[in-house]
């Protein structure tokens, strides 16, 4: 998300006086109800219907979940950019790529691999 985005965000809720009613526990919730609101649109779709589902519902769905987290971020003082690079170094040392490329296994499993050698093939 770019900075002139996060501070659009942030512009509309001031416009409106919304921070005071946007505390972590709050905001963490909200993220978790417009998160099953997406979830909801894939409910009882199976694999041939999945492109039926409105792109744009998705859309709408999904921009409410990242909204909320930026509200979050921004309350909890936490910079976007910083946890979502720290999140992605601490995962490529959890998932290295040479043995979790084109696998759906378990960390623990793929732990195991590594300590034993084995690269995915």
């Amino acid at each position: 998300m770019t900075e002139d985005t996060l501070a659009r965000i942030i512009a509309f809720r001031d416009e409106r006086g919304w921070k005071r009613f946007h505390n972590p526990k709050d905001l963490a919730l909200s993220i978790s109800v417009e998160a099953n609101e997406l979830l909801e649109l894939y409910q009882w779709v199976n694999g041939e219907e999945i492109g039926n589902v409105p792109i744009e519902r998705v859309r709408e769905e999904l921009a409410d979940v990242l909204i909320y987290s930026a509200f979050l971020a921004d309350a909890l003082g936490l910079d976007m950019d910083d946890i979502v690079l720290d999140k992605l170094e601490k995962n490529g040392r959890r998932y290295p790529k040479n043995i979790a490329y084109e696998s759906k296994e378990e960390y623990l499993v793929l732990k195991e691999r590594a300590r034993s050698g084995e690269k995915k093939v």
